[in-house]
């Protein structure tokens, strides 16, 4: 029992050792972005490695803050990811329902062909999309990033929804229509508050997708009045400079960065619980 003791005990510490040795290399890219961000141009472009700043500066994060820029590509930001968010969730949510709590003919087939879709590259629409929404004059508009989710984009977002409005009870349902309600407010205040859980997974989803997007706003977005946060990121950046202001660089890549992690602070509650309400733990 003591020599089973002492190896269950191994077995925890080199678990843990290894956890502690992923963690701290996934971490450190974080780490050296943070880094930068107060270090001097001098230090980011010297030869040598500068783990931390000799002399820490505010300069790049006082020069970003003055950039109006840089504040318009913030707020454009908020504002895509806002209107794109709340259109794709409620869609999402009301496919979502009507492919777990109602019986319609052809439900299943087409629930077929909407996860087939998932086994189609993005790439491959790349090219349609653009002259699609460009014969709409879109190009040059938030449109083609806005409006798309209206209409229940993510086929995946859509089964794991599916799948954990599916554990409620139809019950409940029953229960409703005999106090008079339609679908509806069955959907509204009856599914909806139960499923809290995969609705902020999904939107955890869709703002980590949303606010790091750089292809398609690049593609669309042709002027800097209407540039996002990771174009405006990726501009900072200018090949022909011999010296590059990484310091600022890395003050954006920061700002830029402290959303996601707030969000998946208080969100990472909700994520848990959503694997387990949908069924794919265990």
């Amino acid at each position: 029992m003591r020599v089973k003791h002492l190896l269950h005990i191994l077995q925890r510490v080199t678990l843990y050792l290894l956890l502690t040795a992923a963690t701290v290399a996934m971490s450190f890219p974080l780490f050296w972005m943070i880094s930068s961000s107060f270090k001097t141009i001098q230090e980011t472009n010297s030869p040598g490695i500068v783990w931390i700043p000799r002399q820490p500066t505010l300069d790049a994060y006082i020069s970003i803050f003055q950039n109006v820029n840089f504040l318009r590509a913030y707020f454009n930001s908020v504002f895509v990811v806002t209107l794109a968010m709340a259109g794709t969730l409620i869609s999402i949510a009301a496919v979502a329902y009507a492919f777990s709590r109602l019986n319609w003919p052809g439900r299943n087939l087409v629930f077929f062909l909407m996860l087939s879709t998932m086994m189609i590259p993005p790439q491959a629409l790349i090219v349609p999309q653009y002259v699609f929404f460009n014969r709409l004059g879109w190009v040059g508009t938030f449109n083609p990033i806005v409006i798309p989710g209206y209409f229940a984009g993510g086929a995946a977002m859509i089964f794991l929804l599916r799948q954990a409005m599916a554990q409620i009870p139809k019950e409940l349902d029953e229960a409703a229509f005999i106090d008079g309600a339609n679908h509806i407010q069955i959907w509204w205040e009856v599914i909806l508050p139960l499923s809290k859980a995969p609705l902020a997974t999904i939107a955890t989803f869709l703002f980590v997708g949303q606010w790091n997007n750089l292809l398609t706003p690049l593609m669309y977005l042709q002027t800097v009045d209407l540039y996002t946060l990771p174009i405006f990121t990726a501009t900072l950046y200018n090949i022909n400079q011999t010296v590059q202001p990484w310091p600022t660089i890395m003050t954006a890549a920061v700002l830029t960065t402290v959303p996601l992690i707030v969000l998946f602070f208080f969100a990472q509650r909700y994520i848990l619980d959503s694997v387990v309400i949908s069924g794919l733990k265990g």
